[in-house]
Formats: structure tokens, C-alpha cells, sequence
């Protein structure tokens, strides 16, 4: 027989099994509705407590998903202030006027990609692990990745890669124009994998061709491509940067829907050039292979082993320079 003591601890222990057993069960529900489908849990999200962020010309709404985190939430605010800061300098100001942002705690160290959405306002998701550090936010590229989506009109999805591939060229040159990456940095990164983005066997072109690397890097290609054109007709004064504050300035946010024909007519007109248009009616219906290796070599981009080294004399070095420097926001 059990003493008295002994059955009092029994029941503590069952008791406290019992807590642990509903806590557990209550973050694996409040996670899953979370982070339930494909679409953004606006009403849920609704329901949280928020940390409101002020940026240059909007707010960000912040909720934390219940679970723990071994970051203190300043520091959490201080990656989102970090993040948003990189994306104001690229396009003069933040994209949307109010973004919900919601962090969801999963298990892990990092930052497990992200999703974007425009169809109630603009929000944000990113799954967060629970135990990333630090250095882990400040090598993050995927809060400011998401946050770039928000300044780009929603299209179909067959036109994904001008969505993913702006948001893979812009985010890492906003973050060089804010100081948190160098330009070393990037252009040795574009140089190791933009060859992911060339045509394959079969391929048929942009607009018709669903790969993750024609997606992603394919898209980012096109955005170098149109960067590098529009700077050689301004004679360097404007770039991709300009075309696409030029598409925010006329209302085209991820809050809207506009075809791929507007979006490209509206950045065009921005910088005085059909550069866009005409890149689209190239590489969207049928596979073009760009001479990468060409492109480098005119923008100053030598490769040393593992490293690279810039070269000033050559023909495209000032426009290098330019596409990194950052704009004046006035």
C-alpha cells in the first residue's frame, strides 16, 4: 500500500502530466491553425496580441503564434525593423501602407521560408524556429525576400518567376544599399547560381516552363538582364530600382491584381524605356540562354578560386556600382 505522501505525489505527477499533456495538445492546435493550408489565417491572426512597427510609409502589425522562443521578442522586432529598413531604401518607402506579420514557433533553428499574401491586405507568415539565434536573423534573407512581394501587383501563376525572381535580385541589393551585405558578397552569390536559371532540355520559355530553378533564378536573370539594359539606355541614371518604384508609385502593390502586361508597361514607363516589355516578349514564350559568362565579364566580375575580384576598367563596372549604391529616398 501506498503511504499518504506518496499518493499525494501520484497525484501531483497526474495532475501536473495532465497540464503538460493540454499545453502540448494546445500548442500543436494553435500551431496547426497556424500554419493550416495554403492560405493566410487573417481572422485568427486578427485575434492575437500585436506589436505595431512603424516604417516609412506604413505600419507593420506584429503577432507572435503561441510557443516559446529563445530570443527575447525585441530582438525578433529588431530582424523585422532590420528586414523592412533594406526594403524602404530599395523602393523610397515601404510597399504597403499596413502589413500583418505573423511569426509562427516551430521546432528548429532557422527560418523556414516564408509566404506572402495580398487578398485580405497584405500579411506575411514565417515559420520561425523556436531556437534560431542571432547570427541566425542576421544572416536571414527570407523576411526581407517576402516583404519585396509586397510591392508587386499579384498575377497568375504562370507569370511566378517575375514575382520569385524580382524578389530573388532585389532582396540581397537591398540589403547591400542598407549596409548589411557587401557588394563582394552578392555578385559572388549571383555569379555561383544564376546558371540555375538557364533553359533546360524541353524548356519553353518563362512564361511556360514551371521549374524551380527557371522560377527563381530564371526570373532573377530576367531582372539582372532588364537592370543592365535600362542602365545602358539612361546612360546609368536609372535601373530596374527606378522602373519598379515607378510600379509602387502607381498603386501596383501586392494588394492588387494587375496583368503582366501593366506591371511591365507601367515599370517601362518609369524609366522612359521599353526594356521590360521587350524582355518579356523574348524570354517569356521560348527558352533564351543569356552568355553569362559575358555578362560578367563586362560588369567586372572575376572569379579567384572561391572568391571573386572586381575590375573597374571593364566596360559595365560603372553600372556594377550603380545597381549597389543606394538611391536617394526624396
Amino acid at each position: 500500500m501506498k503511504s499518504a505522501g506518496a499518493l499525494r505525489w501520484s497525484f501531483a505527477a497526474a495532475v501536473i502530466a495532465a497540464m503538460l499533456a493540454s499545453t502540448v495538445s494546445f500548442r500543436a492546435g494553435a500551431q496547426s491553425e497556424y500554419m493550416r493550408g495554403d492560405r493566410m489565417p487573417y481572422d485568427a491572426f486578427d485575434r492575437l496580441p500585436q506589436t505595431d512597427l512603424e516604417v516609412r510609409g506604413g505600419i507593420i502589425h506584429v503577432a507572435f503564434a503561441p510557443g516559446d522562443m529563445a530570443l527575447p521578442r525585441e530582438k525578433l522586432l529588431d530582424w523585422i525593423r532590420m528586414s523592412a529598413q533594406a526594403v524602404t531604401t530599395y523602393y523610397g518607402r515601404f510597399p504597403v501602407s499596413s502589413l500583418r506579420l505573423l511569426l509562427v514557433p516551430v521546432d528548429g533553428g532557422r527560418i523556414s521560408g516564408g509566404t506572402t499574401w495580398g487578398y485580405r491586405g497584405a500579411a506575411i507568415r514565417i515559420p520561425l524556429g523556436r531556437d534560431s539565434t542571432e547570427d541566425v536573423l542576421r544572416r536571414d534573407w527570407v523576411m526581407v525576400h517576402e516583404m519585396v512581394h509586397t510591392a508587386l501587383p499579384d498575377m497568375p501563376d504562370r507569370y511566378a518567376w517575375l514575382s520569385e525572381g524580382l524578389a530573388v535580385y532585389v532582396e540581397p541589393v537591398a540589403r547591400v544599399q542598407a549596409g548589411d551585405l557587401t557588394a563582394q558578397e552578392i555578385w559572388q552569390a549571383m555569379m555561383r547560381d544564376m546558371p540555375k536559371g538557364l533553359p533546360q532540355a524541353g524548356d519553353q520559355g518563362l512564361d511556360n516552363t514551371g521549374t524551380w530553378g527557371r522560377k527563381y533564378w530564371g526570373g532573377a536573370m530576367f531582372c539582372l538582364l532588364a537592370d543592365i539594359e535600362i542602365r545602358k539606355a539612361t546612360n546609368n541614371r536609372l535601373g530596374l530600382q527606378d522602373a519598379m518604384r515607378g510600379v509602387l508609385a502607381a498603386g501596383g502593390n501586392h494588394e492588387q491584381d494587375w496583368p503582366i502586361d501593366r506591371i511591365l508597361a507601367t515599370a517601362d514607363k518609369a524609366v522612359g524605356v521599353d526594356v521590360l516589355t521587350r524582355l518579356h516578349r523574348e524570354m517569356g514564350p521560348k527558352p533564351v540562354t543569356p552568355d553569362l559568362a559575358t555578362v560578367w565579364r563586362d560588369l567586372g566580375l572575376k572569379r579567384i578560386g572561391e572568391d571573386i575580384e572586381f575590375d573597374d576598367t571593364a566596360p559595365l563596372a560603372a553600372i556594377r556600382k550603380a545597381i549597389t549604391a543606394p538611391q536617394s529616398n526624396g
